[in-house]
């Protein structure tokens, strides 16, 4: 029996667009029938170049159409919030891209607008695609570690000492990300979501508590290139204690000189250790548990390959399986990030991670 079909709409065809594109049309059953892009002439190549037939530049002249069941979101992050609401207020499932929101009370309204919806709504936190990540996260619930303890995680990019992505200095698609007037909230607000959800999700606890700095390097003489003040942070750190107890520190760098994308975790329970990698585009996962503990062996540990963002947000759709990551998550995200900006404003200060905190 072949599965129910499926409509998807594109909001926002830039960069990750195409990738978004990709994968909804290589699902059997599903269609990208539409595009939305106020900007016209960057909509009608998008769409011709994927066989999209429907074109709207306005959001709202695409919902008075309605010829659709689901958006996948891929405006900037600055407009995730008032490109979001609207398509929860119409009742349809909902696909946003990371971050949820750029501060914590817009993510926490659209979090609550998609429970009163009923809909199906998820954050492409796309390391959830991970072999490695899925298997510790079960290792770690069953209990397999015992009591978790200590972790520490980090995320490595190298692309401002290292041209392997182009020329951070003279291509705009880069610059954007190190100016906070064009909208970037810098490493942290860029990739510190992804290794927060990384080292969180497999310890099974968020953080009860943080601390954080967060660094800008002199990159360009009088920190500035052409249009683009060069002031968002290149490099943050935290402290973490987690609600079940555990320390930690995460961090995450564009220094990492010799790591073109890598995320790492190592996690420790009272009965075990586990190694999480994302490294070179693939993941492995190494663990030592008894009896290896008294030689402090370390093995490789065999994971499957799990379904991607975009299978997941479809088989919800069609009742084969949970809406995961969801908006509440993606909040609960958001509120981690805004806690560290306001640690690092107040000299690394501890603050607790809760609404009222």
């Amino acid at each position: 029996m072949s599965a129910a079909p499926l409509r998807i709409l594109v909001l926002g065809t830039g960069g990750m667009a195409k990738n978004h594109v990709a994968a909804f049309q290589a699902i059997p059953g599903v269609s990208v029938v539409a595009g939305v892009d106020t900007r016209p002439d960057l909509l009608a190549a998008f769409c011709d170049r994927h066989g999209i037939a429907e074109r709207f530049t306005s959001l709202d002249a695409a919902l008075a159409w309605g010829g659709f069941d689901a958006v996948t979101n891929v405006t900037p992050d600055a407009v995730h919030h008032a490109t979001t609401m609207p398509v929860l207020a119409a009742g349809k499932h909902i696909l946003c891209e990371k971050p949820l929101a750029t501060d914590y009370p817009h993510a926490a309204e659209m979090a609550a607008a998609a429970a009163r919806a009923g809909v199906v709504n998820m954050v492409n936190l796309s390391y959830r695609n991970v072999p490695a990540l899925q298997a510790a996260a079960r290792m770690v619930a069953e209990g397999v570690l015992g009591a978790v303890r200590h972790f520490e995680a980090s995320y490595l990019q190298s692309w401002l000492t290292q041209p392997a992505w182009g020329d951070w200095a003279t291509e705009s698609q880069w610059l954007w990300r190190l100016s906070t007037a064009h909208g970037s909230k810098g490493v942290l607000g860029d990739v510190g979501i992804h290794i927060l959800d990384y080292a969180t999700f497999i310890a099974g606890s968020d953080p009860a508590e943080l601390s954080a700095r967060l660094a800008t390097f002199d990159k360009a003489p009088g920190g500035r290139i052409g249009d683009y003040a060069l002031d968002a942070n290149d490099s943050v750190t935290m402290h973490l204690r987690l609600r079940n107890g555990a320390l930690g520190t995460v961090s995450a760098t564009r220094f990492a000189s010799g790591h073109l994308n890598d995320l790492r975790l190592r996690i420790y329970g009272d009965r075990g250790g586990l190694e999480v990698l994302f490294e070179k585009g693939a993941s492995r996962l190494n663990a030592c548990l008894a009896p290896d503990l008294q030689t402090a062996t370390w093995a490789e540990v065999k994971t499957d390959p799990v379904p991607t963002v975009y299978e997941r947000f479809v088989a919800a759709i069609r009742g084969q399986g949970a809406a995961e990551p969801d908006f509440a998550r993606g909040a609960a995200l958001q509120l981690m990030l805004d806690r560290a900006e306001e640690s690092a404003r107040a000299d690394c200060r501890t603050l607790p991670v809760s609404p009222a905190g």
